[in-house]
Order: structure tokens, then sequence, then C-alpha cells
């Protein structure tokens, strides 16, 4: 029988984990579903080994909930690092590595036949030189391991980049890292440094850090590589709900990734993208995607940035409504009331905040919005905070109109008093 580990193999399972039970924590372990009861206790453990203090524990009538309880605010370090420092290794992996590295050690090229030759007599070690060379092919990419071709034959030596020597060189590199550790895009990168160096971040902390979404950091390099190289990616979304109701495991996605959009209210992030299926663009939230895996080259990817980007300027949020590629759209207008004499500060949130909508004086205290988006419902969510200065609204579509007014109705039924 297997004995339990704090290590994994799968970072997808893992992932899907922590972000159901211990993010959204309104899970118990009657609603997992995955595998037996004692996988369940087994994933549990093992976050709770990675998390420590940050787990808090609910009761109720339904069982106990268990989920992470952070404040971001004081806590120099995202706890979530830890799950990316937990990926198994063989055996194998862990003596290849170190073998490969004292091999190379001494600054000077070797071929692949030279290196197996050397791992066999000095080393005592069998290893077949595919097995070589595809760690050496890995630690390449990495940049762990120079490549260097001369005539037909490749020559590998260990880079001389080295973390320590750059923040010994450069004065405020280390207070930099530090800071970047703990942004919201590649912070595991700036962590795993910190940690390489025995360094700790002892100056930032961040009130409004999004800590959850390290998880998706796994998913943007080979995002943002297909997006450099021009390619397709295909990925499966899943939505939890839908999921438990029809017992699909997600929905298959080949599309043509154009820009990681990310919101400033929730730090979530979502994927622009062209859908060749439907012929439209769409966003998908990173945190329901899955293994993303790049495709063929796209040769229509110059044609569709620019008619990307026309789109865009359509867009209040990140949603393209229903519409196909581009059309035409109604506008909208929202005319609100404003002392600007002595709300001067509405006025300037209202320029700070219009995004690709237009704002003009129409009459006295009296300031016109005019939208002209695919999908008037993002707007009017913001447009709602202005509640109170609202004096009407105009175009775009009836339901948006209706449902307004359907909104306005029941909060006067609810707080108006009899």
């Amino acid at each position: 029988m297997a004995g339990f580990s704090e290590l994994i193999k799968n970072f997808d399972k893992t992932r899907d984990y922590v972000r159901d039970f211990f993010i959204y924590g309104c899970k118990i372990r009657s609603d997992f579903d995955r595998k037996s009861i004692r996988t369940y206790g087994d994933e549990k453990r093992r976050v709770e080994s990675w998390m420590g203090d940050y787990m808090r524990y609910d009761d109720s009538v339904h069982g106990r909930s268990v989920s992470i309880s952070v404040d971001s605010g004081h806590i120099p370090e995202n706890p979530l690092y830890n799950a990316y420092y937990s990926r198994s290794f063989t055996d194998n992996d862990i003596r290849l590595h170190f073998l490969i590295m004292d091999v190379l050690n001494d600054g000077e090229s070797r071929t692949l036949k030279e290196i197996v030759d050397i791992l066999n007599t000095d080393y005592a070690q069998l290893f077949d030189e595919q097995t070589v060379r595809n760690k050496l092919r890995e630690y390449v990419e990495e940049g762990i391991i120079i490549a260097e071709k001369s005539g037909k034959t490749l020559y590998y030596s260990l880079s001389a980049d080295r973390a320590d020597d750059y923040i010994s060189s450069f004065s405020g590199l280390d207070d930099a890292l530090k800071f970047f550790s703990e942004t919201q895009h590649f912070g595991i990168v700036g962590n795993s440094i910190l940690k390489m160096l025995g360094l700790k971040n002892d100056l930032f902390f961040i009130k409004h850090n999004y800590i959850m979404h390290t998880l998706e950091d796994i998913l943007i390099p080979e995002v943002l590589t297909a997006m450099d190289e021009k390619r397709y990616v295909s990925f499966v979304t899943f939505s939890a709900r839908k999921q438990k109701d029809s017992g699909v495991l997600g929905t298959e996605n080949q599309v043509v990734p154009m820009k990681i959009l990310v919101s400033v209210q929730t730090g979530r992030r979502y994927l622009a993208a062209y859908i060749p299926a439907l012929k439209r663009f769409s966003a998908f939230r990173f945190d329901y995607m899955k293994t993303v895996k790049k495709g063929d080259v796209c040769d229509d990817y110059d044609s569709l940035k620019v008619k990307f980007d026309r789109n865009m300027s359509r867009c209040f949020g990140v949603s393209f409504g229903m519409r196909r590629e581009t059309g035409t759209v109604t506008p909208m207008k929202i005319t609100l009331y404003i002392d600007e004499e002595n709300e001067h500060y509405v006025l300037e949130r209202l320029e700070r905040e219009k995004r690709c909508c237009t704002l003009e004086k129409t009459d006295d205290h009296l300031y016109t919005l005019t939208a002209d988006v695919f999908d008037p419902n993002e707007l009017m969510h913001w447009a709602k905070t202005f509640i109170g200065r609202i004096v009407r609204i105009e175009g775009g579509a009836d339901t948006v109109r209706r449902r307004f007014c359907s909104d306005i109705s029941r909060m006067n039924r609810m707080y108006g008093g009899d």
C-alpha cells in the first residue's frame, strides 16, 4: 500500500483541490467526489503541511469546511508558493541532476557522448544517451545549460549566469527582487530566487494582494510563448457547477491567444482569444482553465490581431457580447446630475474610470456618458455605483434598461419604507 507523501506529481489535480476546498472554502468532505475519501484525507494533510497557521476550520450542520484564511497585508510571503515546491522527482532525476552539474562544473564544453562516457567511467553510473539528452534539453530550455553547435555536433556547458553575482553587482537589485516576489505576475520566480539566495522579503507588504491567482502562474508562460510565436493553443475549461450537474469533465477549446486581461477589482485574469470554430472573440477565466498546450502556427494571426484591437475599443470589460468579429452596436447614453463646483471629485472619477466611453456636459449640472460597447451589462454594473445621480438612461438594449428599472423598484420596495 502506497504511503502518504507531501510531494505531488500532478499539479493540476492539487490546483483544483486547493481552489475548490481551501480558497473558496465552500465544500466539505462529503462534497469530495474524486476517487476515495482517503484521497481527500491525503490532499487535506498535504495542504495543511504547506499552509500551517493559515488554516481555518468552520463547523456547521452539514459538516466541517476547511479554508485558507490570510490577511495579505500582514504577510511577507504568499503561502501558496509552497505548492510549487512540492513536486516529486524520481531517484534517477535527482542523481542525474547532480552528476551533470558536477561534470560541467569545470567550465568546459562537452558533447553528449563525452558526458555519457564520463558518467559511466568516472561515476560508475550507466545512463543511456537518450535519458541524458532529454535532461540536457530540459536544462537548456531552463537556461541552466548552454548548447552551442560546432559543425553538426552540439556542445554543452554550464551557464555562467548566477543570481548572487547580479545581486552583488547591482545595488538595490535585492530590494527590487523582494518587491516583485509578491506581485501577481510570476511572483513565484522572484520567490524562488530569494529562497536560493537565502533572502526573505522584509520590506514590502501588499494590502490588496490577490494571492489565489498564484495558482494560475503555471499556465501563463505557455500562453505568452504561443502569443509570441503566433500559435494556436488548446486547453480544457470547466465550471464546477456544470460539472457537478452534468458530470462533464470539461470543454475542449482551441483558440488563437490575443491578450491577457487583469481585473483591477478582483485580480482575476482572463485570456482574450479568437475562437475559429465560432468565428468570434471571447475571454476565458484562467482559474477555469487546465493544462495549456501550444499548437500550430496561425497564418492569419496578424489580421486577427487588427480585428481584435478594433473590437477591444468596444469592450468595457472583458465581454465581447454575442456578436461575431465586428459589427455595429447601439450606443447607450447615461445622464448624471453632478454639482461640479462642490463635487469635482465625481467628475474626476468619471474621467478616470470611463474607459472607452465619452463624457460631455449637456446642461447645467448634467453630464452625459455615451457608451458604444458590445456588452452594456458590464457598463451598468459600474454605472450603478452612481445611484442617486442617474437622471435618465437612453438607447442600448431594452432588456438592460428594463433590468435597471426593475432593480430600482426592488430596492425601493426593500428600503423605501411604507
